[in-house]
């Protein structure tokens, strides 16, 4: 029997997170060998260099390689960090499936003995790659200072001790993944940081079209994380932001409730915009349009327009 070839990222986030869809696939598909092929990704190539300085808005960096060894047929799908996939995604291809979604906080990771952000002290010096935390930060205290971070999970916990930092900012999602829940000092509500679109979730692409890989994945498929993720996907493509825009969006459905909130900010001045809507969760996309129209009109249209967006 022919394998079913997952393209990923070569790093040990992107390879434990295919290899745990691989898993998934076997289990719903027993008998059905499954390989990974690694490839290199524009976003992979400029690790040093932060997103939000990246030109043009970042858009589909982590994925245009293995989309277009997916149309080559080299691949069958693709594994990718649900954050990393552009709203605008070509007709070729699908989400054929969205798993259930890990931890959405953000973490810190923090000097020994620090348990909570609150204890940070006066200055602390953070680092992140992300212009949505970093505004973020900046709003929760104004003597925090905040460093360009990038690089692999591995490597930013290595950075924060090698360049002296009190703290750095990650997904909680990929420290649990990778086993490193130990560094955390303490969690962020999403509430206190809004995340980015579709943090902790997965997103598995497939062609279009191969009615064979879309039945293999169609198990992994978790319905109120797809409900959530699509509303947030919806919002972002209604706002045009890219990496270089500070926005962040939080979906979640709680006693019967669906739950909306989202926030965009000025990078320049600091200005954070935000906005929670509630209803029910079968008008999730109308929330989410709703929700990107008000920020719209009450001054995210000149931060779009500041960043030449």
């Amino acid at each position: 029997m022919k394998p079913l070839i997952i393209g990923s990222r070569g790093s040990r986030l992107a390879q434990w997170q295919s290899n745990f869809i691989k898993e998934e696939i076997q289990k719903a598909n027993p008998g059905v060998p499954v390989e990974i092929a690694v490839i290199k990704t524009t976003g992979d190539k400029i690790s040093e260099t932060a997103l939000g300085g990246f030109s043009g808005t970042g858009k589909g960096i982590f994925v245009k390689e293995i989309e277009e060894a997916l149309l080559r047929g080299e691949v069958d799908l693709a594994v990718h960090s649900l954050k990393d996939v552009p709203t605008d995604l070509a007709p070729e291809f699908t989400l054929a499936a969205i798993p259930a979604r890990a931890d959405v906080r953000d973490a810190l990771v923090a000097a020994p003995g620090i348990k909570s952000w609150e204890e940070l002290p006066v200055g602390a010096a953070l680092g992140t790659s992300s212009l949505r935390r970093t505004v973020q930060l900046r709003s929760l205290r104004k003597d925090f200072t905040v460093h360009v971070l990038r690089g692999n999970v591995d490597t930013r916990i290595r950075k924060r001790e090698e360049l002296g930092l009190d703290g750095v900012i990650l997904a909680a999602a990929g420290l649990k993944r990778l086993g490193l829940e130990q560094h955390v000092s303490c969690f962020f509500s999403a509430d206190l940081l809004v995340p980015a679109v579709g943090q902790g979730a997965l997103a598995i692409e497939t062609r279009a079209n191969d009615q064979q890989v879309l039945e293999a994945v169609a198990p992994l498929e978790d319905s109120q994380t797809r409900a959530c993720t699509n509303a947030e996907r919806v919002f972002l493509a209604r706002m045009g932001g890219g990496c270089q825009v500070p926005m962040g969006a939080h979906a979640q459905i709680t006693s019967g409730r669906a739950r909306f909130t989202a926030i965009v900010a000025s990078p320049t001045r600091g200005e954070i915009l935000r906005y929670t809507s509630e209803g029910d969760p079968t008008r999730f996309l109308p929330l989410a349009e709703e929700t990107a129209d008000y920020l719209l009109s009450h001054g995210a249209d000149r931060i779009l327009k500041e960043l030449g967006l």
